[in-house]
């Protein structure tokens, strides 16, 4: 796992570099046909993935975004009809049954269909018309790690064949920012020791990061037993805050930009309740060691929009050396195995 998490620049740029001339071309082609919805279809972390689509389509395309619930299909046998709508499978291994039946389905009703695989030969890439391949090279590690921020890369570059407003320039800085978050492994890794009595934490977010607060705690759940609730900062005050208490840490993603101010409120509530708060933010955002108890701070200042990659590294981190603390080996996690088909 570690070792994965250390190859997510070079994977990033890899991925982004394969897919800047297809893309183009694809931006064209949507400009004549225009889908009116976009649904992802996904399971584990890969929905994490599709979570951040949701957002950043959008965000910044203006496309309405659905998470498809592929039961629908593969249990129920249900008919959706998906004309002018594009449907994107989103999976590591390409070969989860009810991502492909979900495709299989769009297809048949006059979908434009996408495909974002680490598998260039795998079922999902052949049943799409449309591919995006992470170039992350084989992960072994059964905790998704590059192949989640690779995914994050792709998703960009749909949104921008989607008519988003981002700059490819902006994206080629990522792999950058990528390995400066690699650089606070030896932080990260004191700072998991302290927290390696825990068994239950809750992690919080809004936004664009939304999803990291998904992806954080899958991979506590998955590497180190701990478990983690996620929520929405808004949600979290809505009822669940009052779980916390002292023997319960709360992880935030904080960025400075629109969401600032809904996590900021969150902090400030968690503080008067004396809880133990880890921010991830960035050099940008000053605010922060105001009012968290400890700040992982990724050593540039950041766009809120390419803060999901860079953010969800020292996450990773965390988790892997978390479960080194716990004395648990994160590349065997108990019941687990690479590759889950769902029926």
């Amino acid at each position: 796992m570690l070792k994965e998490i250390r190859e997510q620049p070079a994977a990033l740029e890899r991925t982004l570099a394969s897919q800047l001339k297809g893309v183009a071309g694809f931006r064209l082609f949507l400009e004549k046909r225009k889908p009116r919805l976009v649904v992802i279809v996904a399971r584990g972390t890969s929905d994490n993935a599709a979570q951040f689509g949701r957002y950043l389509i959008e965000i910044m395309a203006g496309i309405p975004v659905s998470l498809a619930a592929p039961s629908v299909h593969s249990i129920y046998g249900a008919s959706v009809d998906y004309k002018d709508a594009m449907v994107v499978g989103i999976s590591q291994s390409g070969e989860s049954d009810d991502i492909s039946a979900v495709l299989e389905q769009a297809r048949k009703s006059g979908a434009i269909t996408v495909g974002i695989t680490n598998e260039p030969k795998s079922t999902l890439a052949n049943l799409a018309e449309h591919v995006f391949l992470v170039r992350a090279g084989r992960e072994k590690s059964v905790a998704a790690t590059k192949t989640y921020t690779g995914q994050l890369m792709s998703l960009y570059l749909l949104a921008y064949a989607l008519g988003a407003k981002i700059r490819l320039a902006d994206l080629e800085a990522i792999p950058a920012t990528a390995q400066t978050a690699l650089e606070l492994e030896a932080e990260v890794g004191g700072l998991a020791w302290g927290f390696r009595h825990i068994q239950h934490a809750a992690v919080v977010a809004r936004g664009l990061n939304y999803a990291n607060a998904f992806e954080f705690a899958l991979k506590m759940m998955e590497t180190s037993y701990v478990v983690a609730e996620r929520f929405s900062a808004a949600d979290f005050l809505h009822g669940p805050i009052a779980i916390v208490d002292r023997e319960l840490p709360v992880f935030l993603f904080g960025p400075s930009g629109r969401v600032w101010a809904s996590v900021h409120e969150t902090l400030e509530k968690l503080k008067a309740l004396k809880a133990e708060t880890v921010i991830i933010t960035d050099r940008s955002n000053r605010e922060a060691a105001r009012f968290a108890s400890t700040v992982i701070r990724v050593k540039a200042s950041l766009d809120e929009l390419y803060t999901p990659i860079p953010y969800i590294i020292p996450a990773q981190l965390f988790a892997a050396a978390l479960a080194g603390a716990k004395n648990l080996d994160a590349d065997q996690p108990r019941g687990l195995r690479k590759v889950t088909s769902n029926l």
